[in-house]
């Protein structure tokens, strides 16, 4: 059974990059003596049901923690029949994904949520101030190791899109039917979250 402590400490991560907001106190989350999870983004009632997501990486939790980012799940379409939703390929292996990044100094996660499917697609929309859902994956950091992140994923409402954004030469893009998107991707629970859009209410 989880033990939620509401302990505060620092957390560092070993991702290099300028706008970070590290450190910063974060809730301790403890499975087994010593795991600690960098957990800022567990709103408490909501995301306790997530953390059993990330049993398979135990041992890589014990000997660093986990990582968090916030991802932009973004749809277009006036009907749920006619939704379609973004993947991206990402910059290292050119697997589908959807726009994500890590938390903004001065930022909430839905505007971070915003910010990174501009940057990495060219989509201006606005965000889901609460949390669409989340999903988790192996993260490889900047200096060759690797870390489980959970992302918090939001869904985005597309307004337009640009040709020219900042990420344009790194990533290919691709709307599709939520369902085949579905197909696309690696990760059981991102697979979950596209599935659901086909059932949303506007």
């Amino acid at each position: 059974m989880l033990t939620v402590l509401n302990a505060k400490v620092e957390v560092e991560t070993a991702a290099n990059r300028d706008n970070l907001a590290f450190p910063y106190s974060v809730d301790v989350v403890t499975h087994l003596p010593g795991i600690k999870l960098h957990s800022k983004f567990l709103r408490m009632k909501r995301a306790l049901s997530h953390l059993s997501r990330l049993k398979r990486h135990v041992q890589t939790i014990l000997n660093g923690g986990a990582v968090e980012q916030f991802g932009a799940l973004c749809v277009r379409g006036e009907l749920p029949d006619e939704y379609e939703v973004l993947l991206i390929t990402t910059r290292e292996t050119g697997r589908w994904t959807i726009p994500k990044g890590w938390p903004i100094k001065g930022l909430s996660p839905h505007e971070v949520a915003e910010r990174e499917a501009w940057e990495e697609a060219g989509v201006k929309g606005r965000a889901k101030k609460s949390a669409f859902g989340y999903y988790t994956y192996i993260k490889a950091l900047d200096d060759g190791s690797k870390l489980p992140s959970v992302v918090e994923v939001h869904l985005v409402q597309v307004k337009r899109t640009k040709k020219r954004f900042p990420e344009r030469r790194q990533r290919k893009l691709a709307w599709m039917a939520p369902a085949e998107a579905a197909s696309m991707v690696a990760e059981p629970e991102l697979k979950g979250l596209l599935s659901r859009v086909a059932g949303l209410a506007r």
